[in-house]
C-alpha cells in the first residue's frame, strides 16, 4: 500500500441497499421535517394579560405595572416580608424583588390580549364593531410610539369561537381588527390571536382559511398570520372515536398554529368538576395538559396554562393568601414545562414574575456549570447528551428573555455568550427579543 493510502474497513453490504433504505425512508424524512419542525427559538412571553375589550385603554400595561407596585408597596413594602409570604430565603427574597420590582417599571406585561368572547360577553353589534376598531387603533399606536413599560411586545384579541351561534361576529371582529391594524401601519411583529373553545378540527381549518383570505385581500405574505389555539372543551382532548384531537387541531392550522392554551375553567365545567375545585392544577387539568404537552412535542407549538380566578384584592391577609396560591401554581407549571401561563389581575404581576425569577435564579448556577462542562467536554458528576445541552442552553436563554438572569453572569458561569447558548439551544433561535436591561 502507498504511502498517505489508508485501508479500507471491510464492509458487507453494498451501496445500493443504503440507497434504496434512503428512497424507502425518503417519504418518513419528508414528514418529519414538515410536522415537527422544532421550537421556532423566539422569546416566549412568560404570561398572557386578559382585558376585556371594553376595559382596554391606551395606559392599560403602565396601569397593570402601576397597580402591582402600589400592591407591593401595601401587602409587601419589602423584600423580608415579601419572602416570608413565598418562602424564599433572606438572599434569594433580596434578589427577586428587586428583580420584580425593577420588571414592573420596565417591562409590566409581555403578552396582552384584549378580549372579545367570555370577558366582553354579547353586545351590539355597533358596539363591538366600535370596540374591535378601537382596539386595532389603541394596538397599532402602541406598536408604532410604545416601549416595553406603556406597550406589550405581544399583543392581540380573542375573538369569539367558530360555534354558529357566535361565529359571523367573530369573524366581523376580527376582520375589523386585523383591517384596522392594516390601514394604521400594518400588522405588528407582535401580534397574537387566540380562537378560543374549539371542539373540532374542522374549525381550526375554518380559522386557518379565514386567514389566508385576509391574507390575500391585502397581499400579505401566506402563512404571515398565526394564531392560538384555546383548549377548553373535552372534544379537544379525546374526541367521539378515541384519538387526541388537539394533534389533529395542530395539523389543520396548516403551519399556522403558535399555541395551545390551557382555558381552566370552561374545561374544568366541561368535565363537571364542581366550581369550588376547578383549579390549575386539578387532575382533570393535569392530563388536558398531559395530551397538550405530546401532541406539541417538536411541532413548534408552544405551551400556555391558564389561570387562577382567586383574585389578591382585599385586607393583607387575604391577599397574602392569593399570592401565595398563585406563586405555587406558577412554580408548578414551571416544573411541568409550561413556561406561560394567563394572569386575569394585576395582583397577579408580583407573583407570576417572582415564581419566574425564582425559578430561574435557583437553578442558574446548577444549569450553566453542566453546559460549560459539556461544552469544554470537561466531565462532571452528571452525564449530560446533547438533548440534555439544548435544554440547558433554553433554560438560561428564557431567563434571560425574562429578566431573570444578566448576559455577564450567564457568560461568566456558562463560558458561553447568547450567540453560544442559542447555538446549543436551537439553529432557529433569535427572532422577536426584547431587551432585559
Amino acid at each position: 500500500m502507498g504511502q498517505g493510502q489508508q485501508e479500507r474497513v471491510p464492509t458487507s453490504l453494498t451501496g445500493a441497499v443504503a440507497e434504496e433504505i434512503g428512497a424507502c425512508l425518503a417519504p418518513v424524512d419528508a414528514a418529519l421535517e414538515r410536522l415537527y419542525p422544532g421550537d421556532p427559538g423566539t422569546r416566549q412571553p412568560v404570561h398572557t394579560v386578559y382585558v376585556p375589550g371594553d376595559r382596554f385603554a391606551a395606559d392599560t400595561v403602565r396601569a397593570w405595572g402601576d397597580q402591582a407596585l402600589a400592591a407591593l408597596d401595601e401587602h409587601a413594602p419589602d423584600a423580608a416580608t415579601f419572602g416570608a409570604v413565598l418562602g424564599m430565603d433572606g438572599a434569594l427574597a433580596e434578589d427577586v424583588y428587586a428583580r420584580v420590582r425593577a420588571k414592573l417599571e420596565r417591562e409590566p406585561v409581555e403578552d396582552l390580549r384584549v378580549d372579545f368572547e367570555d370577558g366582553y360577553g354579547h353586545r351590539p353589534d355597533a358596539e363591538e364593531d366600535e370596540t374591535a376598531a378601537r382596539a386595532a387603533r389603541l394596538v397599532a399606536e402602541a406598536a408604532a410610539h410604545g416601549t416595553p413599560a406603556t406597550a406589550a411586545p405581544w399583543t392581540g384579541i380573542r375573538m369569539k369561537c367558530m360555534e354558529a351561534a357566535v361565529r359571523d361576529r367573530g369573524i366581523r371582529t376580527l376582520d375589523i381588527f386585523l383591517t384596522g391594524l392594516m390601514r394604521g401601519g400594518g400588522l405588528p411583529d407582535g401580534l397574537v390571536l387566540t380562537l378560543p373553545k374549539v371542539t373540532y378540527a374542522e374549525q381550526v381549518a375554518a380559522m386557518a382559511r379565514l386567514l389566508d383570505a385576509f391574507e390575500k385581500a391585502w397581499g400579505l405574505e401566506a402563512g404571515r398570520i398565526g394564531f392560538e389555539i384555546q383548549i377548553e372543551t373535552s372534544q379537544s382532548i379525546l374526541a367521539a372515536d378515541g384519538t387526541a384531537t388537539v394533534a389533529r387541531m395542530i395539523q389543520a392550522a396548516d403551519g399556522r398554529a403558535t399555541g395551545l392554551h390551557y382555558g381552566t375553567f370552561d374545561y374544568s365545567a366541561c368535565l363537571g368538576v364542581s366550581a369550588a375545585c376547578q383549579s390549575s392544577d386539578h387532575p382533570a387539568a393535569d392530563h388536558a395538559k398531559a395530551v397538550m404537552q405530546v401532541a406539541a412535542a417538536g411541532t413548534g407549538v408552544r405551551l400556555s396554562d391558564g389561570s387562577t380566578n382567586v383574585l389578591p384584592v382585599g385586607p393583607t391577609e387575604q391577599v397574602h393568601d392569593a399570592w401565595r396560591l398563585h406563586h405555587g401554581l406558577v412554580r408548578r407549571a414551571l416544573a411541568r414545562a409550561y413556561y406561560q401561563g394567563w394572569d386575569m389581575h394585576p395582583g397577579h404581576l408580583p407573583t407570576r414574575y417572582a415564581a419566574v425569577f425564582a425559578f430561574y435564579r435557583e437553578g442558574f448556577a446548577t444549569a450553566a456549570a453542566r453546559l460549560r462542562r459539556y461544552a469544554e467536554r470537561s466531565g462532571g458528576d452528571v452525564m449530560d447528551e446533547p438533548a440534555t445541552a439544548k435544554a440547558l442552553a433554553g433554560y438560561l436563554l428564557r431567563g434571560l428573555d425574562c429578566g431573570a438572569l444578566d448576559e455577564a453572569e450567564v457568560t461568566g458561569e456558562s463560558g458561553l455568550g447568547r450567540d453560544g447558548l442559542e447555538a446549543f439551544a436551537s439553529p432557529r433561535r433569535g427572532g422577536l427579543t426584547v431587551s432585559a436591561q
